[in-house]
């Protein structure tokens, strides 16, 4: 069995933020950890912001003075056991941020919906979470975005 907790801060005022958007982000995360063979209490912190917001967060966590969609911040490296919150028992995985403006703009952009975007972009932030990183390698890129899609066709959130 699977448990996510998901701790949210909306710091933006463009998209309303209603509790079917936030639980499908909880979704998309124990989605991602069933289809990952996970079990057990996970913590997840969830941001949504705005375009100016994630660029401020890029600049000041990696050094990259641009907006961009989603932003993963795993609390392990890779290869390490995650840690676990003293106070809930939960593995703690690590902070989701997303641009909930780039989402519109690029649902539009793919033609597909906006829950659909969200939902991509939060099953490809939690991938990022367990330890997958696109950026290493076009092997990784391949086995990531497939894990993606089977996840998104398991919530028959297909294109």
């Amino acid at each position: 069995m699977i448990t996510v907790r998901i701790y949210g801060t909306n710091r933006q005022k463009i998209v309303p933020v209603s509790k079917e958007l936030r639980t499908l982000v909880k979704r998309c995360c124990s989605e991602t950890l069933y289809e990952e063979g996970y079990t057990g209490d996970f913590e997840v912190s969830l941001t949504f912001t705005d375009n100016e917001g994630i660029r401020e967060i890029n600049r000041k966590y990696r050094e990259i003075d641009r907006e961009t969609d989603v932003l993963s911040f795993p609390m392990t490296d890779e290869g390490e056991d995650f840690t676990v919150d003293p106070e809930t028992g939960c593995f703690m995985l690590g902070d989701i941020v997303i641009s909930l403006e780039k989402a519109l703009t690029q649902a539009e952009e793919y033609g597909h919906s906006f829950k659909r975007e969200v939902a991509f972009l939060a099953v490809h932030s939690m991938l990022h979470l367990l330890g997958y990183d696109h950026e290493r390698s076009e092997e990784e890129e391949r086995e990531m975005f497939g894990k993606q899609d089977i996840v998104l066709e398991a919530m028959g959130l297909t294109r």
